[in-house]
């Protein structure tokens, strides 16, 4: 089985789909990954810039055929 790549699902995203592509490429669940970045956002740094850079360079997933 192979690993999947980090893209933003085309379903079940919240805004851009960040939190979703992350969960999905390391296994964990996209609840727990959307808590957890918007919980870091309530400590001052970088966190939600880091999450604009992941929408615009993290790519949407392929259509399927």
């Amino acid at each position: 089985m192979s690993t999947p790549t980090l893209s933003r699902p085309r379903q079940g995203r919240m805004i851009g789909g960040v939190c979703a592509g992350i969960a999905r490429r390391f296994g964990w669940n996209p609840t727990t990954v959307r808590i957890v970045a918007v919980a870091s956002c309530l400590i001052p740094g970088p966190q939600f810039l880091a999450y604009v850079i992941g929408w615009i360079f993290i790519p949407n997933e392929r259509q399927a055929a």
